[in-house]
């Protein structure tokens, strides 16, 4: 079905962008917010006419002379990441309306916003390998001036340690892409033409690099401690929510789908570097002292997960990624909005220098718990599910390497419980610490803000079907490459 909602979906952002910046600091933050009201609705308006394989497409000629086309499209993998990529920045532009770290600039964060959410969408909707790449970049350069700007007092040194990083896994996803074009004379992404297997090797150990990176999994993950430690709350809450997801959502889209040879003859490193990955990560939140830092690092266990059901190549390795994925954004996510909140009313992220939350601000510390126990996989919330799917699929593909990477996955996922529930004792139990003796509770705006997350958190632990059912095709297709 051909659909001009998809270039609206690009093009609402990129317009309240401009707009945001040009406009006067208030009336920018409020332009930033109605802008990313408008796309939220217009990717949930892409979920309408549901069918098999691509559900809206566009396809036109963008730059003939060179044979490229502007190309795009959702489907059953890519819409539940589009629709988060959606919300995420709704709640992060009108979380700014009322909360800026640095008063006088709040236009310019919220059209930076609108400009990393254009190059989120752009590459979860790219079905064209150039236009993917160009969407990929188009996020580098944002949010490292938002970590830059409006991050703590390391905000720049991270801001460089994120940039360099991503440009190098950005010159190998390049390198990549060009040699595809050249070898297919094709960049498509939806039916790509076949490659040599000699040639699927190589390139997709290119991609898989790239998208380390860009995840990031161990032992490229260093440069993302630093960058959510120094940046400021909706900076922490996008990069963790999304924009990490367009490394493992390209692993899947570019790396399975375009060089699938490649991918089988390279699953089982991957399953043993995910499985690092958890282990690696858990140990190192188990012996963190710093709030947003333990945070940080529990994303490198989680997206071990991740890459584990990816790695598989079976149906429910694929569903146990897209639901991991979207309940790590949600969760995650949360969790920054609820460490941000901390850091503002305690003026440090210290854990020996926080406790007894629950004392003064219950509300607060019960919302902190809820995400806490989500984040570490309890049944019945979203974080369960692609957990649980993850160490099935790895244990249900059979032989010795599988199966022990099944069990050693499952004893990361309980010290993923014990480092959560660590964090739970230090900041919420315990006697109140004095830098939490005047904090307020929840506040209105950060309720409204926190709410949507609370809710698809208990929603998808109750129905992970709203996720896993929509890819149920493609999955099908990955299940047939792991065979």
């Amino acid at each position: 079905m051909v659909s001009y909602l998809l270039l609206w979906t690009l093009a609402v952002p990129l317009i309240g962008a401009v707009f945001a910046a040009v406009c006067p600091d208030r009336l920018g933050r409020w332009v930033a917010a109605v802008a990313a009201l408008l796309t939220f609705g217009l990717t949930l308006a892409l979920g309408v006419g549901r069918q098999s394989g691509m559900w809206h497409e566009l396809d036109w000629a963008w730059v003939p002379e060179f044979g490229l086309r502007l190309q795009l499209g959702v489907d059953g993998i890519s819409f539940p990441l589009v629709v988060l990529t959606g919300l995420l920045t709704l709640l992060c532009c009108g979380y700014s309306i009322w909360h800026t770290p640095k008063p006088g600039r709040g236009n310019i964060l919220g059209a930076l916003l609108l400009l990393i959410e254009v190059g989120i969408l752009g590459t979860f909707l790219a079905q064209n390998l150039v236009l993917f790449f160009i969407a990929f970049e188009v996020v580098l350069l944002p949010m490292a001036a938002v970590i830059a700007v409006w991050g703590g007092e390391g905000a720049r040194r991270a801001a460089l340690k994120f940039a360099l990083y991503t440009l190098a896994g950005s010159v190998l996803l390049l390198i990549g892409v060009i040699a595809v074009v050249v070898l297919t004379g094709s960049g498509d992404m939806v039916n790509p033409p076949p490659l040599s297997r000699d040639a699927q090797l190589w390139i997709f150990a290119l991609f898989a690099v790239a998208f380390a990176v860009k995840s990031p999994l161990w032992p490229l993950h260093t440069w993302l401690p630093d960058a959510h430690t120094e940046a400021p709350t909706v900076g922490s809450v996008i990069l963790a929510g999304v924009l990490l997801k367009m490394g493992t959502y390209g692993l899947i889209r570019v790396g399975v789908g375009v060089t699938p040879e490649g991918f089988a003859w390279a699953s089982p490193v991957l399953g043993v570097l995910a499985v690092a990955a958890i282990i690696i990560g858990s140990l190192v939140c188990l012996v963190q002292t710093e709030l947003k830092r333990l945070i940080a690092y529990s994303s490198v266990g989680h997206m071990g997960f991740v890459l584990l059901g990816i790695s598989t190549g079976t149906q429910a390795g694929l569903e146990a990624a897209l639901i991991g994925n979207i309940a790590h954004g949600v969760l995650t996510g949360l969790l920054f909005f609820l460490a941000g909140a901390i850091k503002d009313r305690a003026h440090t992220g210290e854990l020996s220098e926080l406790g007894g939350l629950r004392e003064k601000a219950p509300w607060l510390a019960g919302i902190l718990g809820l995400a806490a126990i989500g984040s570490l996989g309890l049944p019945g919330l979203a974080g369960f599910w692609g957990e649980a799917f993850a160490v099935l699929a790895s244990y249900s593909r059979g032989g010795p390497l599988w199966t022990t990477l099944a069990v050693v996955a499952a004893i990361g996922g309980a010290l993923t419980a014990a480092y959560l529930l660590r964090l739970l004792r230090k900041v919420s139990h315990g006697p109140l610490a004095p830098s939490l003796s005047t904090a307020a509770d929840t506040r209105l705006v950060e309720a409204i803000s926190w709410s949507p997350l609370v809710l698809l958190a208990l929603v998808l632990g109750a129905l992970p079907g709203l996720v896993i059912n929509l890819a149920a095709g493609a999955a099908l297709i990955t299940e047939a490459v792991g065979k």
